[in-house]
């Protein structure tokens, strides 16, 4: 059935054998290239395909049988429901541990170039620094933020600029800091080698947040939008996995049988058994005791994959099949090399801002940090658009995606003076996480973000991943930084990859971010203008793989003729057009709590500013449909799996 209405196509659907009634609302828009389907990347971390709360696409609509597919997209509960409190607790529980895996890597990783290999309970100490502000900037972001169900934690494009930075030579770890049995880690010079360090990290990263703070607060980022295509995204995102195969392959190399087996155990969890469903037993007062299938494979592949490889390391250590002499190759696979930090670590501890000192600033830390600012402001906008569709909630308006990139920054900034020596970003892996449990409810998000919260002040939690073996931690990142390579590469499906000049862009990118930063690495005194802020700068810029491959796909896209199909932009912006409007149901979803939204209606100079929401949204004139339905309320059943499959990492 369909209705025109103020130049709109309003479309019924009647889903399954529901009496209710749904309407999806679109903007006809001839000049947009068709929609592109998944092209078969219907796998881990590579698509992320969904509708809204019983809104299917009117595309999808017309081809999938009513009864089945309906029933299949129905979320049980949507953005703006509040499930049961037990339930809360635990999906929050479970999206804690699918984000995991990205949380812990990120202070793992830069313990290298923080001088911090041997300290195990200064690296408990980041662990459970990060989760506390997780749960922070997970708080802040469903609170005040995009409003939408999405999870706060640790980015890796981050990451590499803080390891290009700390890899200048005057920040290079004394090689007595390699050397387990020359290390005092209770010692002043041994704090003062990491905690300089950190410092100036943290220093940096506030720094360039405030950046992200301005473009999102001044709503700039639609300015950026507009320049940045996915010949930009896909190389940037690429390099990101690639420039960290010297970590995963130095931490794999301890022990390349254990790596190799956690590299298994997460591809087999994560690929072959995904679609296996375990029974478990459960209680309800209708069935009483009764079992429920879960597919826990697809939800937790990597927490699995390491439990299992990391309980298996603990066997042979215990019968000393590893060798206990240090310098025998397997001697790093044991579990009791950090044995002291669980006892060592206190229960409780309260991470709190300049914990390790006064931040200190760098001109070259603030440029490099701003080229992983940039790309993580651009990585969450898919996001949030893809939260919405997985959540039941309308396009995001402008208002929400500007607050959310601005309270983004707000976390990094947080995150720098905690001193987590990383930012936050949305997760990627936990919105395709909506799509396996069918709930889509904020509370859910919130329930995760006390429990992060909860995580990081309890020290022993932070002391017990400290503890899992180097090789097992290197086959997590073989599969993890793999990943995140493709899923750049995924951005590529916008554009049309038959066009000579295509290829020769993501070609000259993708070579030149990993050829640049491997000379000027072997050759750090190459650069020398005579000013030593501007060598600190070009030295960070030019080692950072990410900002290298970014810039020049940059560069070629927007200079080197091409219609804007081949470039792949007409299908980008229609992958992340905002069609909502100021709908009621958007405002419902989007405008801030607390009746702070109604508050500042009440003044009209106020709808200006880019991060409020519009004065009182307009109805759809001259249609009497009930908009209600589009927040069903249904019991939380057995739905079957979606087709969407969470990311093993970012």
């Amino acid at each position: 059935m369909v209705y025109t209405c103020s130049g709109k196509s309003i479309q019924i659907y009647y889903l399954g054998k529901s009496s209710n009634t749904t309407l999806h609302y679109k903007e006809a828009e001839a000049d947009m290239a068709p929609e592109k389907d998944s092209n078969g990347l219907d796998n881990y971390a590579f698509a992320l395909e969904g509708r809204f709360c019983d809104l299917p696409d009117s595309k999808h609509g017309e081809e999938m049988d009513s009864s089945l597919e309906g029933d299949n997209n129905k979320l049980a509960y949507c953005v703006t429901d509040v499930p049961p409190w037990y339930l809360c607790i635990i999906l929050g529980i479970q999206h804690c541990l699918t984000a995991f895996g990205g949380i812990i890597a990120i202070p793992l990783i830069l313990s290298q170039g923080l001088c911090l290999q041997f300290d195990g309970l200064t690296q408990s100490h980041l662990i459970s620094t990060i989760f506390f502000v997780s749960g922070i900037c997970t708080l802040l972001q469903v609170t005040f933020g995009i409003r939408l169900p999405i999870l706060q934690g640790g980015t890796f494009t981050l990451l590499a600029p803080s390891m290009a930075m700390l890899s200048m030579p005057e920040w290079t770890c004394p090689a007595w800091t390699q050397n387990a049995s020359l290390v005092n880690t209770s010692s002043t010079e041994f704090m003062e080698v990491w905690q300089s360090r950190m410092r100036a990290l943290q220093g940096s990263i506030m720094v360039g947040s405030l950046f992200q703070v301005f473009v999102g607060f001044s709503g700039l980022i639609g300015l950026f939008m507009r320049f940045i295509g996915p010949l930009t995204i896909a190389p940037t995102i690429s390099l990101i996995g690639l420039s960290l195969f010297d970590s995963a392959g130095t931490s794999a190399g301890n022990h390349w049988g254990i790596s190799t087996m956690t590299t298994a155990l997460i591809i087999m969890f994560s690929q072959y058994l995904r679609h296996i469903a375990v029974p478990f037993p459960t209680y309800s007062k209708e069935k009483n005791l009764h079992t429920s299938r879960v597919y826990v494979f697809q939800i937790l592949p990597v927490l699995l994959g390491i439990t299992l490889s990391w309980l298996i390391c603990y066997i042979l250590t215990i019968y000393n099949v590893f060798p206990t002499e240090a310098d025998r190759y397997g001697y790093l696979a044991r579990t009791d090399l950090k044995g002291d930090v669980m006892s060592q670590a206190p229960w409780i501890s309260f991470p709190y801002p300049g914990q390790w000192g006064m931040p200190t600033v760098s001109l070259a830390g603030v440029v490099g940090i701003l080229a992983g600012v940039i790309s993580s402001m651009i990585e969450s906008v898919g996001d949030y658009h893809a939260c919405a569709r997985l959540s039941g909630a309308p396009p995001p308006p402008k208002h929400a995606i500007n607050r959310g990139i601005g309270i983004e920054g707000l976390g990094c900034l947080l995150a720098g003076a905690w001193g987590t020596g990383n930012g936050t970003t949305s997760y990627s892996e936990n919105v395709g996480a909506l799509g396996i449990t069918k709930v889509g409810s904020r509370m859910v998000i919130v329930a995760s973000g006390v429990l992060m919260v909860v995580m990081g002040v309890f020290g022993k939690v932070g002391a017990i991943f400290t503890t899992i073996p180097s090789p097992v931690v290197g086959g997590m990142f073989m599969v993890m930084f793999g990943v995140i390579s493709a899923a750049g590469v995924a951005n590529l499906q916008y554009t049309d990859m038959n066009s000579s000049r295509n290829i020769f862009i993501f070609g000259f990118s993708m070579f030149s971010g990993l050829v640049i930063p491997n000379w000027i690495f072997k050759n750090p005194k190459a650069i020398a203008t005579g000013v030593v802020e501007l060598d600190q700068v070009l030295q960070v810029l030019l080692t950072t793989s990410m900002f290298v491959g970014g810039f020049f796909g940059f560069i070629l896209d927007n200079t080197i003729p091409g219609s804007k199909h081949e470039r792949g932009i007409l299908a980008w912006n229609k992958a992340h057009e905002d069609d909502s409007g100021n709908t009621l149901e958007s405002g419902e979803v989007y405008n801030l709590p607390f009746g702070i939204s109604s508050y500042l209606s009440s003044s009209s100079w106020l709808r200006y500013i880019p991060f409020c929401p519009p004065g009182e949204p307009r109805s759809l004139d001259g249609c009497r449909a009930d908009t209600s339905s589009l927040e069903p309320k249904q019991p939380l059943g057995n739905p079957e799996p979606s087709p969407i499959i969470i990311g093993v990492a970012l």
